[in-house]
């Protein structure tokens, strides 16, 4: 195997895996220090409410759920700033390289242009063998030479 086809195999591999690391970390997403320490406060504030439920603490119980409502509210507030910042970062990462991986591909194919695919023998091909090759048959083997690009037939 020639060293052109591994670098080929081995730099469109990492550009697909740039691109769904991409992805993961933009679906999984990060909660900052602030969040969690919001979602703490939360989770502790409905716990006392849920543990205040005889009728005499009902008002106190009220009050903790209001609070901890209020603080939900703030905690999406924030989640809904850091998205949007967070989106557009991405978004200008994915840009950056759908453009990386168009000229890279471009180079890759004016690169190979001229390089032969395959070589199949003409009775395997026939009667199809035009369709698959620009250059025709190879003139010392008798073999059809499969180029990269067709007549457009495919």
């Amino acid at each position: 195997m020639s060293p052109a086809a591994i670098f080929v195999f081995l730099l469109v591999s990492a550009l697909q895996l740039l691109d769904r690391y991409l992805d993961l970390v933009r679906k999984r997403g990060s909660h900052s220090d602030e969040q969690l320490k919001l979602r703490l406060e939360i989770k502790q504030l409905l716990t006392e409410a849920n543990q205040l439920s005889t009728p005499s603490t009902f008002a106190q119980a009220a009050k903790l759920k209001r609070l901890a409502v209020a603080k939900e509210k703030e905690l999406a507030k924030i989640q809904e700033q850091d998205n949007k910042g967070k989106q557009a970062l991405y978004d200008k990462y994915g840009r950056l390289l759908l453009v990386t991986k168009v000229i890279i591909y471009a180079v890759l194919i004016l690169w190979f242009w001229s390089t032969p695919v395959t070589t199949v023998p003409k009775h395997l091909l026939q009667p199809f063998g035009r369709m698959l090759s620009w250059r025709g048959a190879d003139a010392a083997t008798g073999h059809v030479v499969a180029s990269e690009y067709s007549h457009g037939y495919f």
